[in-house]
């Protein structure tokens, strides 16, 4: 959840969507929890254990599509605060009266329910089968991913609790759409900051102000609306501490009103503004209408006689009408302040001292994994990875197999670009060359072409079971259908002059890296190919101009005249070649002479029956 209050939709104008490679090559870190509730809803009745689905498809999409480093974040235990809110919140879900919520016990955490918890662990067990790191929050989830964004370790982070940024995160990524051409709806701490002109704690104040995860309700009476004017009223450096004075009345609100609202006072020299002057009802300007009927006033110079009448909706902007209006806005500013400020007194134990050092903590959990290493990602392990998820997911292990190729494929032009040596993808297939390019989602990709390698009799070498010879199958029938969301760029096999081939989408930069000589090879070729295509387009059309040069061409309308007499003519005995096209000049003169004799006084359609009787 986060802040309360609809927080994102005061967000959404400064929300960027991000292109296809905005993550490729950089470190991001992800909320699990985020990422094990959302959609599950939507196909917990199609799929089996959906979170494990999710977590697989999206963490290879994520790592081999758009080229990203994810490091995955778990919650640890929750603060007594969180556990109590959450507590509220179900009893207010479940229609019951919050009256009859129990008491929170000093220090008393509660932990989540068993059967989330179980999720959670499931999941975990896959990704570090799929060699990503994983580390735990000592409480929450997103406080340790803003935390690594703030130093450095990570480069954005991906969750939907709007309180990330309270807790420092400068980049977070709310929604992530695999399939799009801009897969990513990214929130900079930098656009907020110039759109609202709020920092960090004033945020965390409108967090006091309208509820948060640790505090649902906030203050009674005060919407997001409210908090929002009531926060740009002080700055970055002032808020806490006015908070902390209206709330233990330290100071009354009509003061701290005088003092936040000095742009509003007036600019002159004296403690109250001047009376203010007549005005001529009749221009709006200042004097008496008497005045202003012989001679214009100074205010409509110009006009001979008299002033001009005003238009509907005048203001005068004398210096006493202008000071008139900033005091009427600063009394009006003072009594809105009084009423916010009166409600924030009323508020008990406000502001809350543990909520805000949550907030601005720096040290919300361990940066370094179970095995103490810091962030490191791993090859998958393949074959128990095959067994947990065929055990978990019933599904067939050609399937999976298939489906990991592209993080493989992936890690294995990562690791040429490097060290350049001479290996084979998943100790089968090696690089043979660039099939073509493919277009997808607008952005391009090169089809590589991996060979399966032929080994010697009498050499030791990797000998495929009979569920890795399935995977040369090109449709492979699952049983569950595959989410949209979890869309995948599935590997094509087919066999060519006796040799097996292996067709995967690969990232052009990535592949240029690999393997420079072989793209430079594939781009030469390409251009030879449309060189010649467009040579024999031009020599097509030269053709074609040709064609259309001649007379009689098929490709020309033949007026009404000629087109009747052409079918007269098939009636007769053709002559020579030479006698015909006389024949033709002869009838063509004489239909023109025709034409001329004919009157204009005769209609068409007569005109046209005269000359074909």
């Amino acid at each position: 959840m986060g802040v309360g209050g609809k927080f994102w939709d005061l967000l959404k104008p400064y929300a960027r969507n991000e292109g296809f490679d905005f993550l490729r090559n950089k470190r991001v870190a992800i909320d699990l929890s985020f990422w094990i509730v959302q959609h599950e809803t939507a196909i917990k009745a199609s799929a089996r254990k959906p979170h494990l689905r999710l977590t697989f498809f999206r963490t290879i999409n994520l790592f081999s599509k758009f080229g990203a480093f994810p490091v995955f974040v778990i919650d640890g235990t929750p603060s007594p605060l969180k556990s109590q809110t959450r507590i509220a919140r179900f009893y207010r879900f479940s229609g019951v009266e919050l009256s009859s919520l129990p008491a929170a016990e000093d220090g008393v955490s509660v932990e989540r329910n068993g059967a989330f918890l179980k999720c959670v662990q499931e999941c975990v067990e896959l990704l570090e089968l799929l060699g990503m790191p994983v580390l735990k929050a000592s409480g929450e989830a997103e406080a340790l991913c803003a935390q690594l964004v703030a130093e450095g370790l990570v480069d954005a982070c991906i969750t939907s609790d709007s309180d990330a940024f309270l807790f420092g995160a400068e980049c977070v990524i709310k929604c992530f759409r695999p399939n799009s051409k801009e897969p990513f709806e990214c929130y900079r701490m930098s656009d907020i900051e110039a759109g609202l002109g709020l920092k960090r704690k004033q945020l965390i104040a409108i967090s006091l102000l309208v509820g948060n995860d640790h505090n649902m309700n906030g203050v009674q009476g005060i919407g997001l609306e409210t908090a929002l004017r009531f926060v740009q009223t002080f700055s970055e450096d002032e808020i806490m501490n006015r908070l902390h004075e209206i709330g233990n009345n330290d100071t009354s609100p009509f003061q701290c009103n005088i003092e936040s609202v000095d742009d509003l006072t007036p600019s002159s020299e004296g403690s109250s503004p001047k009376m203010r002057r007549s005005h001529c009802s009749f221009c709006g300007h200042p004097g008496s209408k008497r005045d202003h009927f012989k001679n214009s006033c100074g205010y409509c110079s110009g006009i001979d006689v008299g002033c001009k009448r005003k238009p509907e909706g005048f203001k005068c902007d004398c210096l006493s009408c202008d000071e008139g209006r900033k005091e009427k806005e600063r009394k009006k500013q003072e009594s809105w302040l009084t009423k916010v400020c009166t409600k924030i007194a009323v508020e008990p134990n406000f502001p809350n001292d543990e909520i805000i050092y949550m907030y601005l903590c720096d040290n919300h959990g361990s940066l370094t994994g179970k095995d103490g290493r810091c962030l490191s990602w791993e090859s998958p392990k393949t074959e128990p990875l095959v067994d947990f998820l065929a055990f978990h997911q019933h599904w067939e292990p050609s399937y999976i197999r298939q489906r990991i190729l592209p993080m493989l494929s992936t890690i294995f032009l990562r690791g040429m670009a490097l060290h350049p040596v001479k290996s084979l993808l998943y100790g089968q297939y090696g690089f043979d060359s660039v099939d073509r390019v493919k277009i997808r989602n607008g952005h391009k990709f090169y089809v590589v072409r991996w060979k399966k390698a032929a080994y010697p009799l009498g050499s030791v070498a990797h000998t495929p079971s009979s569920e890795e010879s399935d995977m040369q199958q090109e449709i492979i029938d699952v049983d569950e259908p595959v989410n949209l969301l979890d869309d995948l760029d599935v590997p094509k096999i087919h066999i060519n002059g006796g040799c097996q081939f292996l067709l995967t989408d690969e990232n052009m930069e990535l592949v240029q890296a690999a393997f420079p000589e072989d793209v430079n090879r594939f781009l030469r070729e390409k251009e030879l190919k449309e060189s010649r295509r467009k040579k024999t387009l031009g020599v097509r059309s030269e053709g074609t101009n040709e064609k259309l040069e001649t007379p009689k061409s098929k490709g020309i309308q033949l007026n009404i005249t000629e087109f009747y007499r052409s079918t007269k003519v098939q009636f007769q005995t053709l002559p020579e070649e030479d006698s015909a096209k006389d024949s033709d000049s002869q009838r063509q003169g004489t239909s023109k002479e025709k034409r001329k004799v004919l009157t204009p006084n005769f209609s068409k359609s007569v005109r046209r029956r005269l000359l074909f009787d």
